[in-house]
C-alpha cells in the first residue's frame, strides 16, 4: 500500500521575528513615553539648538545667552522636572523597548522598518552622548552656571579632540534626526495625521524641521572650532578688561 509522502515542510526565514515594540506593556506608559519626547525633551531641544546657535556671533553673545538662562527663576528646579526626569524616563523606556523589541530589517526590509530600527539606533547614539555631554558641560571642570564667561572656551577646549569633534557630529545628525521622525510618530500615534497622504505631507514638514536643526547645529559647531578660534577663557572678564583699558586711556591731545 502506497502511503502519501509528507508535504515539503516550509522553510522557517532566516533572521529575527518582526518587532513588536511595547507588546503587553500599559497604554499609558507607551503614551507618556510618546509625548515626553515632544513636550518637554523635544521642546527643550529647539530650545538647546537655538542658544547654541549664539555661538555664531561669538564668545561674549554666548555667554550673554548662558548667563540669561542660568538666571531664570528656579532655574534648578525647572532643570529637573522638565529636563532631567523626563529624559530619564524617556531614554530608559526607550531602551526598554529596545531590548523588548526583536528586529526585522534582514527580514522585512521595508521603509517602515528601516526608519523604527534607525529610530532606535540614533536613540542610543543620542543617549550616549547627552549623558557625556552633561557631566563634561555640567557637571565636571569648570562651573557654567557660576561662570557662564567660560562657556564658549569650554566647549572649544573639548572639541579642539578631533575624536570628540566627530563625536558633536555624529550626535547632532543623530539626535536631530530622531527628533524630526519622532514628531512624525507622534502624529501619527496621537491622531494628528489620519491617512496615508497626511502622513505623507507631514513627513515632509518633519524632514524639514530636522534639516534645519540639524544645520544649526553644525554650524554652532563650526562657529565654536573655526570661525571664533583661540577663545579667551572667560569672554566676560576679557570684555571688561578691554572696557577698563579704553576708560584708561587719556584722550588725544588737539
Amino acid at each position: 500500500m502506497a502511503t502519501a509522502a509528507a508535504p515539503p515542510s516550509t522553510p522557517a526565514p532566516s533572521g529575527v521575528p518582526p518587532l513588536r515594540a511595547g507588546q503587553g506593556h500599559s497604554y499609558l506608559w507607551r503614551k507618556l513615553h510618546s509625548l515626553t519626547g515632544i513636550v518637554p525633551i523635544g521642546a527643550f531641544l529647539v530650545e538647546h539648538i537655538l542658544s547654541n546657535f549664539e555661538t555664531w556671533n561669538g564668545p561674549l553673545a554666548y555667554a550673554k545667552q548662558v548667563l540669561f538662562l542660568n538666571s531664570l527663576p528656579l532655574v534648578r528646579v525647572l532643570e529637573w522636572v522638565f529636563i532631567f526626569i523626563p529624559l530619564a524616563y524617556h531614554a530608559g523606556y526607550g531602551v526598554f523597548i529596545w531590548i523588548q523589541g526583536r528586529s526585522n530589517v534582514n527580514v522585512y526590509p521595508w521603509a517602515g522598518n528601516w526608519m523604527y530600527f534607525a529610530q532606535r539606533v540614533t536613540g542610543l547614539i543620542a543617549l550616549a552622548y547627552i549623558i557625556q555631554h552633561v557631566w563634561r558641560q555640567r557637571f565636571s571642570g569648570i562651573s557654567l552656571p557660576e561662570n557662564p564667561g567660560a562657556a564658549f572656551h569650554k566647549v572649544q577646549m573639548e572639541l579642539h579632540n578631533p575624536w570628540m569633534l566627530a563625536v558633536y557630529v555624529i550626535a547632532m545628525i543623530a539626535t536631530t534626526w530622531h527628533f524630526a521622525y519622532g514628531i512624525w510618530l507622534f502624529a501619527a500615534k496621537w491622531g494628528i495625521t489620519p491617512g496615508d497622504r497626511a502622513r505623507k505631507r507631514f513627513g515632509y514638514v518633519c524632514a524639514v524641521i530636522g534639516a534645519a536643526l540639524c544645520i544649526m547645529g553644525l554650524a554652532s559647531i563650526y562657529a565654536v572650532v573655526w570661525k571664533w578660534p583661540n577663545a579667551p577663557p572667560d569672554a566676560f572678564k576679557t570684555q571688561t578688561a578691554i572696557t577698563q583699558s579704553i576708560s584708561a586711556t587719556p584722550p588725544a591731545q588737539p
